[in-house]
């Protein structure tokens, strides 16, 4: 297998370091010090829930368990490890320092019930934060509640159903491009919306024309994605926020993809009244792992009224704390602020940037995804030749000759070190590669991802079965995806 770049070499039986088969019994890892306090019932103690059968627990000493735990953690993929190019998702390297800062004894024991006045460090952080996103993207208003950008679509649409009803009309269609993410379309139907499909034209962007004719007193909003998922700027973006403005919809704006446009352009400026963001992709904060994610929802002024409550406000004694009068509320769409330390590294990421920095990890981004798309660039099918931003999306139409598809090429990928790009999406494009450099990378790693992926194209052409059989280097062969995820096993069963 040529032009192996970054192959791993060690080869382990996928059993290694099962911590059950290394059991004996009378192992033990531990051994707790002398009773020094007065024994007790048990019994009485824990009532009924002492366990008195363990089941069939592993005895192991402590280094086998310090190996098990240390060698599996070499088995995972991470960001401190390699690149990863998932498009849409934004995996960016995430600074120490937001680690450090995020772990501080007064933000990290920081408790959702203490009373008001000794958290007014934490309620300060969710002012500053808001303050800044509100100035980001040109909006006016926003609530840090959402948990995740689904969420908080799910809250911006809330407010833009209260919005519409309040001038006598909930509406009933919410217009989506057939580029937007799955949640859109998800999220319309939960708030209670039908969902009509917008076609895009040649050009991967929004068709105004149809826009045109598709909106009207029914349509309460238009959910889009700028860039959109195809990497591609909506051009015509005032154009279609006139088109809605006209007509009473307003215009909804997923902000998964604001990585390409912090510092260099706010959505509220070109007609945007209300949009999510996620702290989790743009501003460094961890990304995956079940959570806790973060999707702050942004608005303009006339939508500040429906914002989910309480809200942080600054009382007459200059103290800070949290307005729950607030009749024209969605309510609440988060009991508290769980996921705070989000917002602890989201504002350390601005802070350390700052302006200047902001702007200079988009034009990176932007500039990353362009120099992977001149590198491979004819060894795959590019199917919109239009400009692209911080993300491109090629197709698999020329390896698919050879019956190699793009779930092939990104186990392959694999094998060269790399973590897989995102298969089959946007589903706009058959057979999808969808690669998001982010800023993260320097020029020898994105060299580095540009020859692998030309590699693998020569292999299709070459012999296509090591494409098809791969990952190769792997401890498990590939896997069932489908049963995988139909029939998840869950935990360890003794034989």
């Amino acid at each position: 297998m040529k032009h192996m770049t970054r192959k791993a070499t060690r080869h382990v039986n996928q059993n290694e370091g099962l911590i059950f088969e290394k059991s004996g019994a009378g192992k033990a890892a531990w051994k707790l010090p002398p009773l020094d306090v007065p024994e007790v019932d048990s019994a009485k103690l824990l009532e009924t829930s002492e366990r008195k059968n363990l089941g069939n627990m592993p005895e192991v000493s402590e280094i086998e368990i310090i190996r098990h735990f240390t060698r599996l953690s070499t088995w995972n993929y991470a960001i401190d490890l390699g690149m990863y190019p998932l498009g849409s998702c934004t995996m960016k390297y995430n600074p120490r320092v937001n680690e450090v800062v995020s772990r501080l004894d007064g933000l990290a024991n920081g408790h959702p019930c203490q009373p008001e006045d000794i958290c007014q460090g934490a309620l300060r952080i969710i002012k500053i934060l808001s303050e800044c996103l509100t100035e980001i993207t040109g909006m006016e208003a926003i609530t840090l509640q959402p948990a995740a950008g689904a969420h908080g679509e799910l809250t911006g649409l809330l407010m833009v159903r209260a919005y519409q009803q309040s001038k006598g009309n909930p509406r009933k269609k919410i217009l989506i491009p057939d580029s937007a993410h799955g949640t859109n379309p998800a999220t319309a139907g939960m708030v209670g919306y039908s969902v009509e499909n917008l076609k895009s034209n040649a050009r991967g962007m929004v068709d105004t024309a149809a826009l045109t004719a598709q909106t009207n007193e029914d349509v309460a909003a238009l959910m889009l994605t700028n860039p959109n998922t195809l990497g591609i700027f909506e051009q015509e973006i005032h154009k279609i926020a006139e088109i809605m403005h006209a007509k009473g919809s307003l215009l909804y704006m997923d902000g998964a993809n604001m990585n390409a446009l912090v510092g260099k352009v706010r959505p509220g400026d070109f007609g945007v009244d209300v949009m999510h963001l996620n702290l989790h992709k743009t501003f460094s904060t961890p990304h995956g792992g079940g959570g806790p994610g973060s999707g702050p929802v942004a608005v303009k002024q006339m939508l500040e009224l429906f914002l989910p409550k309480p809200v942080v406000i600054t009382k007459p004694d200059g103290t800070l704390g949290f307005e729950y009068d607030r009749p024209m509320s969605v309510g609440r769409v988060r009991a508290f602020y769980g996921n705070f330390g989000m917002f602890v590294r989201a504002l350390a990421y601005i802070l350390a940037n700052g302006p200047d920095g902001l702007r200079q990890t988009t034009e990176d981004a932007v500039l990353n995804a362009n120099y992977i798309r001149k590198g491979i660039e004819g060894a795959y099918d590019l199917p919109y030749p239009t400009p692209t931003m911080h993300e491109v999306v090629f197709s698999d139409r020329l390896q698919a000759k050879k019956g190699v598809k793009t779930m092939d090429i990104a186990k392959r990928l694999i094998d060269y070190g790399f973590h897989p790009y995102t298969t089959a999406f946007p589903l706009i494009v058959p057979g999808a590669l969808m690669i998001e450099p982010t800023e993260s990378e320097s020029k020898e790693e994105l060299d580095l991802f540009i020859e692998a992926m030309r590699s693998i194209a020569e292999e299709v052409e070459e012999d296509p079965k090591i494409v098809l059989d791969a990952p190769h280097s792997t401890r498990v062969s590939r896997l069932d995806e489908v049963a995988a995820a139909r029939k998840p096993v869950l935990r360890w069963k003794p034989a």
